[in-house]
């Protein structure tokens, strides 16, 4: 029983001690790693982060994956930006926007944009562009406004028919993704999760590894795919993704997107495209392959492009294919308006 009470009492010190490492690197994230964009107020007072570069019409707007923020978008963001206007943006509970005041569904994600973008001065017609889930969240945006929408360009985009209605294997799928978020939480509120990215932007690999199976069983994989997509990205901002993976909100906010993905499916289930909206997907040559006809349930228009090289990450692999897509998305948007 001593043994028991003198170990339970190392922990509590332990856990402290974390706690207030965790508050202290805050505070300094904070400091160093303000957002780079513009704070915009929505309705209900809380606040979108959007990153805007370039000016000209049609604006791009980029929509991220699942548990992505805008700093994925900044190598595709800054080439496009000598073209037109270009925007990035975090969803709420995600980067440095405050926490989502509704349910993560497409729809009212949808709302939010609309709204930030509006605020920001950045008016319609717009360029969508969609990553994984980001796909089912611009689909949305123009299923509901059609008037508004130029083209969309879909990165391996989520198929809403895969989790509408859901099979045991992505019911899994979601249990995982929350669980995990949920864990992931409570790591970064006591400290580990800020000590694991630190010995790893360090340049150490094996301890992170180990604290990741130990303490988040799947999350070992996870950290490890993850880390190797960050890794692509410009190193400049390697440290604002540290700072937001260190940040207890960042994973409630992951784990409030994934509690309702199937509600967000179910909604594109009941929405379809308007035929005289362009549409270019392009889906990953490294995985298996898409169906035509689930490209042509997209859009009987849609002009399917196979990135080769690529695996889910599509404008992290091949940038200049996703480029390519996107400017001329733009340039026929301009052609079609004169």
């Amino acid at each position: 029983m001593a043994l028991i009470a003198w170990i339970a009492v190392v922990l509590a010190a332990l856990i402290v001690a974390g706690v207030v490492y965790q508050r202290r690197g805050l505070r300094r994230d904070a400091r160093l790693w303000p957002p780079p964009g513009r704070m915009v107020t929505i309705g209900d007072g809380r606040r979108i982060h959007l990153y805007a570069l370039g000016a000209g019409i049609p604006a791009v707007v980029f929509e991220a994956g699942i548990s992505a923020t805008s700093l994925n978008w900044r190598s595709v963001q800054q080439t496009i930006a000598g073209l037109t206007r270009v925007v990035a943006y975090d969803r709420g509970g995600l980067g440095w926007s405050d926490p989502g005041g509704t349910r993560r569904t497409a729809s009212n994600i949808v709302m939010e944009l609309r709204t930030a973008l509006r605020a920001a001065g950045v008016e319609p017609p717009y360029v969508l562009v969609g990553h994984s889930f980001g796909g089912l969240v611009v689909r949305r945006f123009a299923s509901l406004y059609p008037a508004e929408v130029a083209g969309l360009v879909l990165l391996d985009a989520l198929q809403p028919e895969e989790w509408s209605p859901m099979s045991d294997r992505h019911r899994r799928m979601q249990a995982i993704g929350i669980r995990l978020a949920r864990r992931g939480a409570f790591l970064a509120r006591v400290g580990l999760v800020r000590v694991a990215v630190s010995l790893f932007l360090a340049g150490s690999r094996r301890l992170p590894r180990a604290i990741g199976r130990c303490t988040s069983g799947h999350g070992a994989t996870v950290i490890n795919r993850l880390a190797g997509e960050v890794g692509k990205m410009p190193r400049e901002v390697w440290p604002m993704v540290a700072a937001h993976w260190c940040n207890p909100g960042s994973f409630l906010g992951m784990a409030a997107h994934f509690e309702a993905l199937p509600a967000s499916a179910d909604e594109m289930r009941e929405a379809a495209l308007s035929n005289g909206i362009p549409v270019t997907v392009l889906t990953a040559g490294k995985n298996p392959p898409v169906p035509e006809e689930a490209i042509r349930a997209i859009a009987h228009n849609a002009r399917h492009v196979v990135a080769r090289e690529s695996g889910h990450w599509i404008h992290l692999d091949q940038p200049d294919l996703v480029v390519e897509a996107v400017v001329e998305m733009v340039e026929g948007a301009r052609r079609r308006s004169h």
